[in-house]
């Protein structure tokens, strides 16, 4: 009869976000690369130490600077739970802008520029981004997903002229 795995053990499925995900092991094997795709993107968004670990949750700047060193010399770290969403989030803005602007310039524009979306209140959202706060980085990156999916985006000149549908427009069976 063969033991069963322990927690830290099991590997995650390809098609499933289990506790394997959350594990020990399972953090210590995204922790690296993904802090070293964080600080690339950070690199190409031209943030501040002070920005990056505002957007990584203000880890003190002993500890952020030993996260930094050791993945530049490609060695192990283990980031938190919190940590690796927030790096999740920067990775899921910076590949929606990706695919809603046709250069990496017009989406740090758009990042650098003030918008008049509500969630932004006429500031731009790299000030989410950096703010500390976990929620205002999703803000960011859920606002931009919506985008991706056509939720929202600001009206373009179709838009304005579209006669906006009614009750009587709608099929329903």
């Amino acid at each position: 009869m063969s033991q069963p795995l322990k927690r830290e053990e099991v590997p995650p499925g390809p098609a499933r976000l289990d506790t394997a995900t959350f594990s020990t092991v399972g953090r210590r094997r995204l922790s690296a690369p993904g802090l070293r795709t964080f600080l690339a993107i950070a690199d190409l968004w031209g943030l501040t130490e002070e920005q990056r670990r505002l957007a990584l949750g203000m880890p003190p700047r002993s500890t952020f600077q030993s996260w930094v060193k050791a993945v530049r010399e490609h060695r192990d770290v283990l980031l938190n739970l919190d940590v690796l969403t927030r790096i999740s989030a920067v990775l899921g803005i910076h590949q929606a802008l990706g695919i809603l602007h046709r250069t990496e310039q017009e989406g740090l524009a758009w990042l650098r520029t003030p918008h008049n979306a509500v969630v932004f209140g006429g500031r731009p959202p790299l000030d989410l981004v950096t703010d500390g706060s976990q929620d205002a980085l999703l803000t960011v990156r859920r606002f931009l997903d919506g985008a991706r999916g056509s939720f929202y985006m600001a009206p373009n000149a179709l838009d304005r002229d579209a006669t906006p549908y009614t009750d009587a427009d709608l099929i329903l069976s």
